[in-house]
């Protein structure tokens, strides 16, 4: 993905280097793996277990000194930043086309453990929106684990493709679309509240091609292999290959996310389409 030469973000902010403080989850081991998988691109779902890790770490604090960040540190950030100017530019026009104003995230860089208006994460956590602060929090290395435990491509433009799937969580809680999911899951069993979830999980994935039609059309960003990069990303988080990688079977009404046939048709209906409109993901649950 052609990325250099962006302007500076004033929603960006770069907190790798800086101390954590005070009691964090630890983020390794079986606890740390559980909270990875099930909240992978979690979006506003991302934070439902931090309580109940924060009781089980309970007196475990990882105190971290600060440091300065190094060149390939620094690099990244800029990529980051890049991404997030990206998403500024095409969903102001999105919004300013029908006649909304857009009002711009911020994108928090973090290592190993973050402070949010959500509640406390670790990199376990995997990159989520809060729609209390509307920020996207991200630690880098989960992009790593992407690669070597679930089998993704890798590539610039996966995580290309993971901000903007954040970013359409937040187009979500601009539109209402967020609040009015919770409302729907209130008073259904678990498996039809998993429904509605995955319903707003494979909308943000829409909105990240709707994001990428743009991004190409404005400013002809992609590569060759960007989209098999971003496909790739999808397919290794669908619900059902991450079932079957680390149990053995899945468990259909326990998706919370979306298969991957499933996230990977609605990115590239968004990216074919371009169209906001076409993004109906909850139709067939109504």
């Amino acid at each position: 993905m052609k990325w250099s030469g962006r302007r500076s973000s004033e929603n960006f902010e770069d907190r790798r280097g800086m101390s954590s403080g005070g009691k964090t989850i630890v983020g390794g081991g079986i606890i740390g793996i559980i909270i990875l998988l099930l909240n992978v691109f979690g979006g506003e779902n991302a934070q439902m277990l931090t309580p109940i890790l924060e009781q089980m770490n309970q007196g475990n604090s990882a105190p971290t000194e600060q440091r300065d960040l190094t060149a390939t540190e620094i690099e990244e950030g800029k990529f980051i930043e890049a991404i997030l100017v990206d998403t500024e530019d095409v969903w102001g026009k999105i919004f300013q086309q029908n006649n909304m104003q857009y009002e711009r995230p911020n994108l928090v860089l973090f290592n190993q453990a973050v402070e949010t208006e959500c509640g406390n994460a670790t990199s376990a956590s995997g990159p989520f929106y809060c729609p209390a602060d509307q920020k996207v929090y991200m630690d880098l290395t989960f992009f790593e684990e992407l690669k070597t435990k679930f089998g993704a491509e890798g590539g610039d433009f996966a995580t290309a493709y993971v901000i903007a799937h954040e970013i359409g969580h937040h187009v979500q809680t601009l539109l209402g679309t967020s609040a009015k999911m919770r409302q729907m899951q209130e008073g259904k069993s678990q498996a039809e509240a998993n429904k509605l979830s995955v319903a707003l999980e494979l909308q943000a994935d829409f909105y990240a091609g709707v994001w990428t039609h743009y991004n190409q059309k404005m400013n002809n960003f992609l590569e060759e292999g960007d989209i098999d990069e971003a496909l790739s990303a999808a397919h290794a988080v669908g619900d059902d290959a991450i079932q079957s990688k680390i149990q053995g079977h899945i468990v259909p009404e326990s998706f919370t996310h979306g298969t991957s046939a499933q996230r990977k048709a609605w990115f590239m209906k968004g990216y074919k389409s371009g169209d906001i409109n076409q993004g109906d993901t909850f139709a067939e649950i109504r």
